[in-house]
């Protein structure tokens, strides 16, 4: 049975940063690319940045240069370190991984 599981969101002031985690089981986590999407209130989900098997990783226009995602092969974990936050990043946060997610984790940007 596969399973992702997210942690690390909350709430968080303009500026501030967070670390979200993805334990993945059930897969076989080293050849499998992983990604982290976001959907705010009533806008659709989006991807938000994705880490192929060899590390290269891909990010959405608006959280680049903000947002770094990685991956430890070794812990089945998947992180998105979010720095310079901003309100408008305010949204639940899915792990996916093939077809599969996780049940997503709250972000919130306010002061």
């Amino acid at each position: 049975q596969v399973q992702l599981v997210e942690s690390g969101g909350g709430l968080v002031r303009p500026g501030g940063s967070l670390r979200l985690s993805c334990a993945a089981s059930g897969i076989i986590f080293r050849i499998n690319p992983m990604g982290w999407y976001r959907q705010a209130p009533g806008k659709e989900r989006e991807l938000v940045a994705s880490i192929s098997v060899s590390g290269f990783t891909n990010y959405a226009e608006l959280v680049k240069d903000r947002f770094t995602i990685s991956r430890d092969n070794a812990k089945n974990t998947v992180y998105l370190q979010m720095n310079s936050l901003k309100p408008e990043d305010t949204a639940i946060y899915y792990c996916n991984c093939q077809h599969y997610w996780g049940q997503g984790t709250q972000v919130t940007v306010s002061s």
